[in-house]
């Protein structure tokens, strides 16, 4: 198999649910369970960082991983979705697992699978942990797929647990209220091991401690230990200073960061990483303050993180970014009307199952949209978020092809304009890549 009928086999042949939705969703770890003890626990040969929550999980993975770099760990990262390649998903300091890795694993196993059916997620995280244990990894650091309690990733023992924020996203599988999904996230909070909760929420946060407790689990709130103020933006990191309070993390006290990516809700993000590299600390881990700073500093180049308040073109200002829930969105949608513009040009796109309705009164109505669809099934279709949109007063028009609906954007703006690119996931991993 060339790399290429690889991935199709894994995208068409095993159910995706970030391509299908509900339907690629298993309520179960018994195939996970199974595929693990077919691979003789590869999971057990390394230390891990497990990282769950609603928005920022993807971030906070990142920056610990960037910091582990630094500080000279073999340090293996998996994440979900990707943008533009399935190998984005595992890597080993910052590296993307190998074309012909991914070939070898899926033709060794294809019978397998054929047999056992798992899903794309599933067969994914097998190939992950088997790939870091060959290796020969120091520490992986694994974020969540989706909640906590029923993902795949949920099998390892970490050395320390993580939860960036609760929010309401895949409700239809976690729950409809912000104690049933901090239950579902709560899952991944094990025996003994310490966890990290990166926002404060008075509903969720009985529900973390009291899983703490019957865990006998370390249970830390990040944003109760530390605050970060922002000093000044510059063109490619921001740059923020730290003050501790109610906890014993001082030596991060009046301390000064950069950080390489330019959203202003890394703020949060940045807390929860702090806290989480500090805990790892006391977990024997030797990471020096020199390692903390260079990890920040360099999180998106030692990593290769994308999307994120993603600046692609300066002329006209074109942004990206990838938040697609209530919460992620508001978050952007905020740090969007500081940035200086003549016209706001949104190229706009969901998924067909998440909460619109939820969204839409934040959404800028100065701007022309033009609504467009990933091409994935589980997106809404153009016309169909025209319609609600046009209904919340939002104007524009209909463009379907991702890229054909960015080149329309660039025809329409002039210099002074902005360009913004958000909605879906699936619309930036469309765009990522088109020269500007």
């Amino acid at each position: 198999m060339t790399y290429s009928e690889t991935i199709n086999y894994l995208f068409n042949s095993l159910p995706m649910f970030h391509r299908i939705g509900a339907a690629a969703y298993k309520a179960s770890l018994d195939t996970t369970l199974e595929l693990d003890e077919i691979f003789n626990h590869p999971h057990k040969k390394f230390k891990s960082i497990h990282v769950a929550g609603t928005n920022g999980k993807g971030s906070v993975s990142h920056i610990i991983s960037s910091v582990l770099q630094s500080a000279g760990y073999k340090t293996g990262l998996y994440t979900s979705p990707h943008l533009t390649d399935f190998r984005e998903r595992i890597k080993i300091n910052g590296k993307e697992i190998p074309e012909n890795e991914v070939v070898n694993f899926v033709e060794k196993y294809k019978s397998l699978f054929d047999k056992l059916h798992p899903s794309f997620f599933e067969m994914t995280v097998a190939l992950a942990f088997d790939y870091f244990a060959r290796q020969e990894i120091d520490v992986a650091v694994v974020e969540v797929g989706l909640g906590g309690r029923l993902d795949s990733t949920n099998i390892i023992s970490p050395l320390l647990s993580v939860i960036t924020n609760i929010g309401f996203d895949h409700t239809e599988f976690l729950g409809n209220t912000i104690c049933a999904i901090a239950n579902e996230k709560a899952g991944i909070i094990k025996n003994k091991t310490p966890v990290v909760i990166g926002e404060w929420n008075d509903e969720s946060a009985t529900v973390f401690s009291q899983k703490a407790m019957r865990e006998n689990a370390k249970i830390i709130f990040a944003s109760q230990c530390a605050k970060v103020n922002k000093i000044k933006q510059y063109e490619t990191y921001q740059e923020f200073e730290i003050s501790v309070s109610n906890c014993d993390f001082t030596a991060f006290d009046n301390k000064k960061i950069q950080l390489d990516l330019l959203g202003n809700y890394q703020q949060k993000n940045i807390i929860t990483a702090l806290v989480a590299i500090a805990t790892l600390q006391k977990k024997l881990l030797k990471i020096i303050d020199n390692a903390i700073s260079d990890g920040f500093a360099n999180a998106a180049k030692k990593t290769g993180l994308r999307g994120r308040w993603q600046i692609i073109s300066k002329n006209p200002l074109t942004i990206c970014d990838t938040g697609h829930n209530a919460h992620g969105l508001n978050l952007s949608m905020a740090q969007l009307k500081s940035v200086e513009r003549n016209k706001l040009f949104f190229v706009f796109g969901v998924v067909g199952d998440k909460d619109l309705d939820s969204v839409l009164s934040f959404l800028p109505q100065d701007a022309f949209y033009i609504f467009t669809n990933a091409d994935i099934p589980r997106a809404m279709p153009a016309a169909d978020l025209a319609k609600r949109c046009i209904a919340a007063n939002l104007h524009g028009e209909i463009i379907s092809n991702v890229k054909d609906a960015l080149s329309y954007a660039r025809k329409l703006a002039q210099k002074d304009d902005l360009i913004f690119i958000g909605g879906s996931t699936y619309v930036v991993a469309e765009i990522i890549d088109v020269s500007m």
